[in-house]
């Protein structure tokens, strides 16, 4: 499904109505992966999640506007995941940053930390998969999406 832009109040402007939609139609437990410049993503969507492009845009930069719509599991040990890094390499920079995003947006699990072929199988499991312009390798994050709490 493709959307015309919408210019609304509130809404940042870096999520595409593509990526608004999804966020909207996701249930709890559902989970999004935020992929980086390198990750299989058009492979992985082929036969399941959906596939979102939000090509040039860094991941930090989409979490700070996803953290503001997107509820975060409470139920789950920890609502985010990142990919291990395989042995040799090393964690990246920009997991610093997700968990200070992730911090202001309440949540003070750790980041789990899920080995390279088992986060591309979660990730096949994933509602969509989002394929941004990321360039740190072992950018990758998953969200898992949690409730909104009944006024």
């Amino acid at each position: 499904v493709i959307f015309k832009m919408v210019v609304l109040k509130g809404i940042p402007h870096i999520l595409s109505p593509d990526l608004l939609y999804v966020l909207a139609r996701m249930g709890h437990g559902d989970e999004i992966v935020f992929a980086d410049a390198n990750f299989p993503s058009s492979s992985v969507c082929s036969n399941g999640p959906v596939e979102v492009r939000a090509d040039g845009h860094a991941i930090p930069d989409l979490l700070e506007a996803v953290l503001q719509l997107l509820p975060l599991d409470t139920y789950v040990t920890s609502p985010a995941a990142v990919m291990q890094p395989v042995a040799g390499d090393s964690a990246p920079a920009v997991w610093d940053r997700y968990r200070q995003q992730l911090t202001q947006a309440g949540s003070t699990a750790p980041l789990e930390q899920v080995e390279r072929f088992a986060f591309y199988e979660r990730a096949k499991k994933a509602y969509a998969v989002v394929a941004t312009g990321e360039t740190a390798a072992y950018g990758n994050i998953i969200l898992k999406k949690g409730v909104i709490a009944a006024s």
